[in-house]
């Protein structure tokens, strides 16, 4: 639940319910050099509703539910000569705005002294169709009216999109019962990076769709440190800082304590702590001078903090759940609160079969 559409300018009710599934395929085998080889087939479907989107159209007609389809295939060499792998892979995901085609390449070597080097190059390549509010639809033969959103016509104008992405990890065993990595991202965005049904209300009463720079240059750093306190705890803690040139700063904070019940059955209570300050383009309702030259309403992009808390279990008793070829099963709550006003539950369920 939110109070504070972006579709609206920020204001009104928002309840938004995303169902996602997925199967991942995967298949092992080696070569002459017994070199393992994994091909990894996948696709997710998710269907959304958002009651905000309905406001799309200025009488709150427009479509209110949405499907995702992203099929995915990755293939991956782990070398024993040399203790180094790599991997291709290509995605894509598709629904009735947006569409996004990518791939990504990866590569990781393992040293002597038990530490391992990852790094993985990324390039996603989005197309975003231009779906305005009603009332503010350019006067463009090519563009459909906001009551066609549902419809998803050929004829509707779309921009594009483009991620590049370069990460690299440094994870090393520090002793029997500590490991502890380090990784860091750089993301370079350019295209259409807002989203045109996304209204913004100006001081003086007048209306726009939000406007945001063509360019955004992302660099997160993540820090994690595993303790395995005894033969049945492991104490998982991370922590996250994020920057970026739209003036977003960002810290997580991320604690997750697995517990071995049995061998075969653990519980892992989880909590997790964000804040960030607010991009330079955001202001609330009405609050934007007409004269700048970029603005949003996005709350997302808004000054906030969150705290997300829940556990999971996990069962994977070695001859399979009720000696069936169900090997592991993995169930997560957790409830996430944030100051704007926007708190959810969300519950996973993992399912792997052998």
């Amino acid at each position: 639940m939110e109070t504070h559409s972006a579709v609206r300018g920020g204001v009104g009710d928002e309840h938004v319910m995303d169902l996602s599934n997925g199967l991942n395929i995967k298949f092992i085998g080696s070569d002459v050099y017994h070199n393992k080889q994994e091909l990894t087939v996948g696709i997710g479907i998710d269907y959304h509703t958002a009651a905000s989107a309905a406001y799309v159209s200025q009488t709150g007609a427009s479509k209110t539910g949405g499907t995702r389809i992203y099929p995915s295939i990755e293939w991956s060499e782990e070398k024993q000569a040399n203790n180094s792998s790599y991997s291709l892979g290509a995605y894509y995901s598709a629904e009735y705005n947006y569409h996004s085609f990518g791939l990504d390449a990866s590569y990781s070597k393992k040293n002597h002294t038990n530490g391992q080097f990852d790094s993985k190059i990324s390039l996603y390549l989005d197309k975003v169709k231009l779906i305005y509010p009603s009332e503010l639809i350019p006067i463009q033969p090519t563009v459909i009216t906001s009551a066609s959103r549902s419809g998803g016509s050929s004829n509707t104008p779309t921009s594009g999109r483009n991620t590049l992405s370069l990460s690299g990890t440094y994870s090393q065993v520090i002793n029997t019962r500590m490991q502890a990595s380090i990784t860091m991202d750089l993301v370079e965005q350019n295209g259409f990076l807002g989203l045109p049904f996304h209204r913004v209300f100006f001081k003086d009463g007048s209306e726009k769709v939000e406007s945001l720079p063509n360019n955004r240059f992302k660099v997160p750093i993540g820090l994690r440190l595993n303790y395995f306190a005894g033969d049945r705890t492991i104490i998982k803690g991370y922590y996250r800082f994020y920057t970026d040139e739209w003036g977003i700063v960002a810290h997580t904070v991320d604690l997750e304590i697995p517990f071995k019940v049995t061998p075969f059955f653990s519980i892992s209570p989880f909590y997790r702590f964000y804040t960030q300050t607010a991009a330079f383009y955001f202001a609330p309702y009405k609050q934007h001078d007409i004269s700048v030259n970029y603005y949003t309403s996005n709350y997302a992009l808004s000054a906030f903090s969150s705290q997300y808390i829940g556990a999971g279990i996990r069962i994977a008793p070695p001859e399979g759940i009720l000696k069936s070829r169900l090997s592991s099963l993995e169930i997560r709550f957790g409830h996430y609160l944030q100051t704007t006003d926007l708190n959810s539950n969300i519950l996973s369920t993992a399912w792997q079969f052998k």
